[in-house]
């Protein structure tokens, strides 16, 4: 009896070590303020403009070009090998697919993204220089998040938007996991395997805090972008309404959804679900 309560012990210590676990704790405060932001309650609703989708995944082409061309150049350093699977993982390329999809072919040229996501890629270009080590804080809630919302939130956004077929939904598809839920877990053993100083250790951590609280303040500068337009669209006297991805039904009824829809915006993103993890 007494090597059991000590085996549990140990377990329960190993757990309270591991960087992901710690992630979660550090963050949680972070975590309900990014759900109840006014952009994250839209999305929850299933009240989501096309407008909101497409300025939002603006802005995921700004951080997630920043994020994997940091972790490219970072891919041999201790900090970053572990967790590095460009393969699997990587949302750059599906991005601008989707970016063409709703823009056009020249969507560079059309593109918007408001201060906060300029400074949110600034912070990742100064870690990827100065302190390859904190990219995992970023790249473990990126991803991760937008693993495990992706194919549910796929067919949502299908049927919300009357896609037909794939096309403008390349961010939600991982082609390169079989199964996100065995490669979450090999992603999480690769992070916790990380050695790491505990001041690293305790740099990560602040991190990933910072990583929540960027992520806030690019929903709440997308939000003054979009009450913006439809201000000047008021002003100018116009009847329309913002096209509506509504998703009748499916959201109003199930609670699931809504809390992977949320979660996928914390996220989102970045996609930032790591209590679904």
């Amino acid at each position: 009896m007494e090597t059991e309560k000590k085996t549990e012990t140990a377990a329960e210590q190993m757990t309270d070590r591991d960087l992901s676990e710690q992630i979660k704790k550090v963050t949680k405060e972070s975590h309900v303020r990014a759900e109840n932001t006014e952009l994250m309650l839209s999305f929850q609703q299933g009240q989501v403009s096309l407008q909101q989708y497409k300025l939002l995944l603006c802005s995921l082409h700004e951080i997630y070009q920043s994020l994997e061309e940091e972790l490219d150049r970072n891919a041999t350093h201790p900090g970053v090998a572990p967790i590095y699977f460009p393969t699997e993982l990587a949302r750059l390329e599906s991005i601008q697919k989707d970016l063409e999809f709703f823009y056009g072919q020249d969507w560079r040229e059309k593109i918007v993204v408001p201060a906060a996501t300029r400074r949110y890629s600034h912070r990742l270009r100064q870690i990827g220089k100065e302190n390859p080590e904190l990219l995992v804080a970023h790249a473990y809630t990126r991803y991760l998040g937008d693993l495990s919302g992706g194919q549910v939130l796929g067919r949502i956004a299908q049927k919300s938007m009357g896609l037909t077929g794939r096309e403008g939904l390349s961010f939600f598809a991982f082609p390169g996991v079989n199964s996100p839920n065995l490669f979450k877990q090999l992603y999480r053993s690769r992070m916790n395997s990380v050695e790491l100083t505990e001041e690293e250790r305790n740099g990560v951590l602040e991190e990933a805090v910072r990583a929540f609280e960027l992520n806030i303040q690019v929903f709440e500068d997308l939000q003054k972008m979009l009450s913006v337009t439809e201000n000047k669209l008021q002003d100018c006297g116009t009847n329309s309404k913002p096209e509506t991805l509504q998703m009748p039904g499916l959201l109003s009824s199930s609670p699931l959804i809504r809390m992977v829809l949320g979660i996928f915006v914390a996220l989102a993103t970045v996609s930032m679900g790591i209590y679904v993890l």
